[in-house]
């Protein structure tokens, strides 16, 4: 995978990472923090795996194709509980996290062991 330019991808993983950590922040001062926790959480895991797949990509990690499949998953799981809650942070970060999460299936191979 050496070589490729990967500039899109990143630029999906970070304005998703950037949306995550918007809505975790705003969701902590809605009226119902407790009904927000698993929001919260799944935006602050998400946010730190799309990072963590933009370095990969960055530095043409020969795991950072497979790793998307895992960065495509957290995405997907963010997108439905933020789409839950009416907040515009919410909605903002699902569509956020529905954007990454196709463009991470678009460029994601099988996680395969030799």
């Amino acid at each position: 995978m050496q070589n490729h330019d990967h500039r899109a991808i990143i630029q999906k993983l970070l304005d998703c990472a950037l949306a995550c950590e918007h809505c975790a922040t705003a969701c902590l001062h809605e009226e119902d923090v407790k009904m927000m926790a698993n929001c919260i959480s799944l935006d602050r895991d998400c946010a730190d795996i799309c990072v963590q797949g933009a370095r990969l990509l960055q530095r043409d990690s020969v795991i950072a194709h497979q790793y998307l499949v895992l960065c495509e998953e957290i995405c997907r799981l963010c997108a439905a509980e933020c789409s839950k809650h009416q907040h515009d942070h919410c909605q903002e970060c699902a569509k956020a996290c529905i954007d990454c999460a196709e463009a991470c299936h678009a460029h994601h191979e099988p996680i395969t062991q030799d």
